[in-house]
């Protein structure tokens, strides 16, 4: 299961040695067995990354990876439908799944709806207010351009569908994003960050409601993804002179 890199010599001076899948099991079953973990896990991986290290422990007889952790949400659904939900169920592997940005970097939250992030503020004295005084990770120049991928076009579409329909059922963005997420087959937990104690008293009162989003709403909630279904992906704006490289420069398949 060794990474063929031989014909990239470039990939070798930039990244080392490729970690086979085997290398990687017996890594983290030696840590286990010194005591200085009690498990371990992939970020950011996909199906075949998952099963392969999932069956390669299996096979070697050390203790296969107990979670999952991606980046999840009302606006990024595809580890629902590129594989990774279906190797992580019960029936196959049984690991779990943390989603992170679940509310899209704070986009989710509505603080961005009236005034945009600063690095995408037209206003400039504005924007200037924004990265002195930072409502969020969106107004820094760090995370701002990092987190692009949620301030798309495509995505500030969907929050706008998402917003109203949040208060055509009376609840804000906010809890609508994270109930939503909660239901999730796939979700095992979600993992939040909060910038002060009132974001956190919210988001455990969301979290921790009974009752869950009635059949209808989700429907709703269905229906908008439908008609823009991977907005984080999309750009309105990709110029014919970035051939091969997205938004911020990340590489295109």
């Amino acid at each position: 299961l060794q990474y063929n890199l031989d014909y990239d010599t470039d990939s070798r001076k930039a990244f080392g040695n490729p970690t086979s899948f085997e290398d990687l099991c017996l890594a983290m079953e030696d840590l286990i067995q010194k005591g200085k973990i009690r498990g371990w896990g992939l970020c950011n991986d996909n199906a075949f990354g998952l099963t392969a290290c999932s069956r390669t422990a299996k096979a070697l007889g050390t203790t296969p990876p107990c979670t999952m952790q991606g980046d999840f949400s009302i606006l990024d659904r595809k580890s629902e439908e590129n594989g990774v939900a279906e190797a992580a169920s019960p029936f196959w592997e049984n690991t779990g799944f943390m989603a992170y940005n679940a509310l899209a970097g704070g986009m989710l939250t509505g603080k961005y709806l009236e005034v945009p992030a600063a690095l995408d503020d037209s206003n400039r004295a504005r924007a200037m207010t924004s990265l002195e005084k930072p409502r969020g990770r969106m107004d820094t120049r760090g995370w701002g351009g990092t987190l692009y991928r949620y301030r798309s076009e495509a995505a500030q579409e969907a929050i706008l569908e998402y917003n109203k329909l949040a208060k055509a059922n009376k609840m804000s963005l906010t809890e609508l994003s994270l109930r939503w997420c909660q239901q999730r087959n796939l979700i095992t937990t979600t993992l939040l960050g909060h910038t002060n104690m009132q974001q956190l008293q919210e988001s455990l009162d969301f979290m921790t409601k009974k009752n869950e989003l009635p059949p209808d709403l989700m429907w709703e909630i269905d229906r908008i993804h439908m008609r823009n279904r991977l907005p984080l992906f999309s750009s309105n704006h990709v110029g014919k002179d970035w051939y091969g490289e997205g938004e911020i420069g990340e590489p295109i398949p």
